[in-house]
């Protein structure tokens, strides 16, 4: 056996193993804000509060949701009240069901979609509604601070009269 061989062939491996070890901690490294909220998350709640005023569930105690950001910077929002009273009976509802029933099934109905950003800095997510159900929005910008506990998001925001929406979201699955 050469012996003048074993001392390098121990450090090679030895400075193998080190060079390895950097790279699993740098992979262990936390993602990004952004890379977190990345997917599909099913609504939980929403409540509104009104400036001035006590908290409610505008949709309802039972909410239904779906929040959607993919990679590319874009998203989807629609949620509702599951139960709300359904269209008379007609042949076609879209074209037969008077504006008095649609205007009532809007107030419990919402969807917008856009754009998304995050300011990693104040950890808040930033949607630019391109189209909406409430004509009004579009092209509104909302910003809501993130708070994230594992699979759960929990969304606050206060729009510019003073309310305050608070919406909890669970990853989909």
């Amino acid at each position: 056996m050469n012996r003048r061989n074993t001392p390098t062939r121990a450090t090679m491996a030895l400075l193998c193993f080190a060079v390895a070890l950097p790279a699993g901690d740098g992979a262990a490294q936390q993602k990004t804000l952004k890379d977190q909220l990345v997917g599909a998350w099913t609504q939980i709640s929403l409540e509104i509060t009104p400036q001035n005023s006590t908290k409610e569930q505008r949709f309802g105690a039972n909410a239904k949701g779906i929040l959607i950001l993919d990679a590319s910077g874009r998203y989807a929002w629609v949620g509702g009240n599951p139960d709300r009273p359904k269209f008379k009976a007609s042949g076609n509802f879209r074209l037969n069901t008077p504006a008095a029933e649609w205007g009532e099934a809007a107030k419990e109905f919402g969807a917008h979609f856009g754009t998304w950003s995050v300011n990693e800095a104040d950890k808040t997510l930033i949607q630019i509604n391109e189209i909406s159900l409430v004509p009004n929005n579009a092209g509104f910008e909302e910003k809501s601070f993130v708070s994230l506990a594992g699979d759960e998001l929990k969304l606050v925001q206060t729009t510019p009269a003073g309310v305050r929406i608070d919406e909890v979201f669970r990853r989909a699955k």
